[in-house]
């Protein structure tokens, strides 16, 4: 048993769709969060601003006293995740490989489309872990920019999203995917627009949902799980605190946080 907290941390806010399924799956783990929202986005920056943000972002959870750390932002992910494993001391998760594996389960040939930032389509990340599992799956991947700013304005169902829904998903039902993997942790708060309206036979993966199920995978075999009668503290961390990003988180986790979210330096 060990009741050390599990460390997440994100450019922004969307991580805590994350946080908000670790706690859903693994109810009795402390979290620390640390959204980056003095620096957000991170898809704009060098691959080298990335890293040496989200090398600071994992030294602040370490001066925390975390067990392990979800790196819940796919742009660190795909640009910085080598060398965050190699400079953390405790066992780090992304949020692609776990995406990728549920994507090519089975090893059929599969045609499969990702949606993400800029930054993260523009790495190619998923497109080159995918097609290193098999050159027989196809891989489409497309960015949709406008999906961050309606999410965090509340537009999470109605006319709008679904017209944006539709602008970018019509290209990727024409070419008859029958997988989609949400690469942004903010889209699945529009997962179910998604799914009406790419359609009922194309299977949708939801990174925080495949790295919660490693985790808890991880967690089990290592026999690192808190204890059953632990009562989680909570912790969150942001870079910049304004009201409206308290509002957006709020949203996002599906909870009160006016007292829990601290204003934090980590560089």
């Amino acid at each position: 048993m060990d009741k050390r907290p599990v460390g997440v941390f994100d450019s922004g806010l969307g991580g805590l769709t994350v946080v908000k399924e670790i706690k859903r799956v693994l109810p009795g783990e402390s979290i620390v969060y640390l959204g980056d929202t003095a620096r957000v986005p991170y898809g704009t920056r060098s691959k080298k601003t990335v890293e040496e943000f989200s090398l600071q972002n994992i030294n602040f959870l370490l001066r925390k006293k975390v067990k392990c750390v979800v790196v819940a932002c796919n742009t660190a992910s795909a640009q910085a995740y080598r060398k965050i494993r190699k400079k953390s001391s405790v066992t780090t998760f992304d949020v692609i490989v776990p995406a990728v594996k549920a994507a090519t389960k089975n090893g059929q040939p599969k045609v499969i489309g990702v949606i993400g930032t800029r930054g993260t389509i523009k790495s190619g990340a998923y497109k080159r872990k995918i097609q290193k599992v098999g050159p027989n799956f196809k891989v489409f991947e497309l960015t949709c920019p406008l999906f961050v700013p309606l999410i965090e304005e509340g537009e999470l169902r109605g006319e709008l999203i679904r017209l944006c829904v539709d602008k970018y998903l019509i290209p990727l039902r024409k070419k008859k995917i029958d997988t989609l993997i949400l690469g942004c942790t903010h889209y699945p708060l529009i997962k179910t627009v998604i799914e009406k309206r790419i359609g009922p036979k194309v299977k949708i993966i939801d990174s925080g949902k495949e790295v919660t199920k490693e985790l808890f995978a991880y967690l089990t075999k290592k026999q690192m799980l808190a204890p059953e009668n632990n009562k989680p503290r909570d912790e969150y961390f942001v870079t910049d605190l304004t009201q409206r990003f308290i509002k957006v988180a709020e949203m996002f986790l599906g909870e009160s946080l006016k007292r829990k979210i601290k204003e934090v330096s980590v560089n």
